[in-house]
């Protein structure tokens, strides 16, 4: 379906669409160059592209939009807006894109920016309407870099820094045995318990909200899912036993390198090493697979949980840290 933009923000020279299946080849190369011209490393595959663009409330012909040089894509935007808000209340919209290197400076980003706001919006009002507070939220990438410029000349602010951490494989943490509690992998059938001890565990971290069964699926059961290496921590025992109490789940989408996607303990269990002990039995399953060379996992520099010196006892250091930047909006229509 077309996308031909109308708006007096269309640069010249271009050819626009939305993303279809046929583009998903284009697209990963596009992105592929954006994380290594930018530096932030979010490589994905045509095939990762597929299941993004199929996933769950998503509107391709609607919700995204492409720019063609010829035969090459060279930028492009999506819009997400969750069904639910997130736990203090509010309701989001989140924006992607990105332009190639060779074509910033022309107008793309403003171009692209424009239709995806307005869409977002337009979600917002449809999913949320009425109510307050709700933002748009997009990624800055690095600290200083161009995304971040566009976004700060359109209203938004720096709200959080995400530090990317690394780790290899040599002189691993020991496993400590902790009383009343078993680790061992995730199974199929653990998907929705899993899902509600994540509801539950990231209720008092920032920007989190609930998941619904369809997305919670849509990650549970991607291409790049990993849970040969990923843990579940299950009381054994008293008031707790056979409960999920911690969780490290464990996708790969760069070739060697494992990437924890998400890391909780249950409030009710903190305190007592679960979350280190649940690592560091992922750590030694991604070890002794073979598969990989290193381990990684993004964490918020101001979290409330401690994640940062977990993170620095088990032996990751910081690569590098990306920024993450909000514009409220200032009433949702109905």
């Amino acid at each position: 379906m077309s996308a031909e933009p109308t708006t007096p923000t269309t640069p010249s020279g271009y050819r626009w669409s939305t993303l279809t299946r046929e583009d998903l080849t284009a697209w990963a190369a596009l992105v592929n160059h954006l994380a290594v011209v930018d530096g932030t490393e979010e490589h994905l595959s045509a095939e990762d592209l597929g299941e993004e663009l199929a996933g769950p409330g998503r509107d391709p012909e609607r919700d995204t939009w492409a720019v063609w040089d010829g035969e090459d894509l060279v930028g492009f935007a999506s819009v997400t807006v969750p069904p639910l808000t997130d736990h203090s209340g509010s309701a989001r919209a989140y924006l992607g894109g990105g332009v190639h290197a060779e074509h910033r400076g022309r107008g793309l980003g403003t171009a692209l920016m424009d239709r995806a706001e307005a869409r977002a919006l337009e979600l917002l009002g449809q999913r949320h309407p009425g109510v307050s507070p709700a933002h748009l939220s997009a990624g800055g990438g690095l600290e200083g870099s161009s995304a971040g410029e566009l976004l700060a000349a359109r209203g938004y602010a720096v709200v959080r820094y995400f530090d990317l951490l690394t780790r290899g494989l040599q002189d691993l943490p020991p496993v400590p045995a902790i009383e009343g509690v078993e680790l061992g992998l995730p199974r199929p059938e653990d998907e929705e318990e899993v899902m509600r001890a994540h509801n539950v565990a990231f209720k008092d971290h920032w920007g989190s909200g609930p998941t619904d069964p369809e997305r919670w699926h849509e990650h549970w059961a991607s291409r790049s899912a990993r849970p040969g290496v990923s843990t579940l921590a299950r009381g054994r025992g008293g008031e707790l036993d056979g409960q999920v109490l911690g969780y490290v789940l464990v996708g790969q989408w760069v070739d060697r390198e494992a990437y924890v996607t998400i890391l909780g303990t249950v409030p009710q269990a903190r305190g007592r090493g679960i979350g280190a002990a649940a690592l560091a039995h992922t750590l030694r399953l991604v070890a002794d697979s073979g598969d990989f060379d290193a381990i990684e996992l993004d964490v918020d520099s101001d979290s409330l949980t401690g994640a940062t010196r977990l993170y620095d006892r088990l032996g990751f250091t910081r690569k590098f840290r990306t920024v993450a930047m909000r514009r409220p909006v200032t009433e949702v229509a109905g």
